[in-house]
């Protein structure tokens, strides 16, 4: 073993949607910047959870191996084959399918070991116990919603039943889909990571949050008139902003123009719109952000 390999004492999760065709990854760790560590996913080849005494070749390796058809079991055994460390390492592997495979060394610290389970795969070393990756599994499988918020209640289940008996310190959430990324343009995401925290899988979530404000649409169903109360509130939070001068009578060019400047400003580009309807959920930053100032 390399001198000072780092011990990504850890539990993570691999989980897949086969609707939306994503794959991600979400874990937490008593150690610094575990993001940086332990995810990597590709979209149409899958993704590896790499961790214990983390070989990070295992991440771009195993994908390799995935784009060239090999099996995750397949991918285990050539990761493994020539590895004279193999029994303290532990990591999971998706296909672009959501057939999983996991190895944990016999040598990893106790408690150690991974569950499969329908388009997931949980796996921890370092636990308080093995209800961690059964919490994280039983979570997957049972939660609603986006993969994300899946991928977001298994880590948080997985803390709560025990999680890293060293503690709390960093934590991440790595998911692709095919121009799933910004403005389309690659398959990242989501990559949001939490350094260095004492709440780091809370503050994870908070950032989950930020990143669906800026970067997702609200539905048609849910846009407001921009009249009334609406309209009214609108104008004192850009006036409150110094962005306008003072109340118009309507949604006219000047305070269109004043909204304009206030979603560039505060990077809410994606959420513009031209017509006279009003995004409910910058409605509802500007009004908080209005209250707390």
């Amino acid at each position: 073993m390399k001198e000072n390999q780092p011990l990504v004492a850890t539990f993570s999760i691999i989980g897949y949607d086969p609707v939306t065709k994503e794959t991600g990854i979400a874990v937490q760790s008593k150690f610094l910047s575990v993001g940086a560590v332990v995810p990597w996913a590709e979209a149409g080849a899958g993704a590896v959870a790499t961790q214990s005494f983390a070989n990070t070749s295992f991440g771009p390796r195993g994908l390799d191996y995935l784009k060239e058809g090999k099996s995750p079991e397949e991918v285990i055994e050539l990761l493994v084959e020539n590895d004279e460390d193999k029994g303290l390492r532990q990591f999971a592997v998706m296909d672009a399918d959501g057939k999983t495979a996991a190895f944990t060394g016999e040598a990893c610290y106790d408690w150690a070991g991974h569950i499969q389970g329908t388009y997931c795969s949980a796996q921890g070393n370092i636990l308080v116990g093995e209800e961690t990756v059964q919490s994280m599994v039983s979570a997957f499988e049972k939660t609603e919603g986006t993969l994300a918020e899946r991928l977001l209640e298994a880590l948080d289940q997985g803390q709560q039943a025990g999680g890293d008996s060293r503690g709390k310190q960093s934590a991440a959430l790595f998911i692709v889909q095919e121009e799933g990324g910004y403005g389309g343009y690659n398959d990242r995401k989501y990559d949001l990571r939490v350094d260095d925290h004492p709440e780091p899988i809370k503050e994870l979530k908070r950032l989950y949050h930020l990143h669906q404000l800026y970067f997702s649409r609200p539905q048609e169903s849910e846009l407001l008139d921009m009249e009334g109360e609406v309209l009214q509130d609108v104008q004192n939070c850009l006036i409150h902003e110094g962005l306008l001068e003072k109340k118009q009578d309507s949604y006219n060019n000047t305070v269109k123009e004043s909204l304009k400047s206030y979603y560039m400003q505060e990077n809410f580009e994606e959420r513009w719109r031209e017509d006279d309807k009003m995004d409910p959920y910058v409605l509802q930053f500007l009004k908080s952000k209005q209250r707390n100032s």
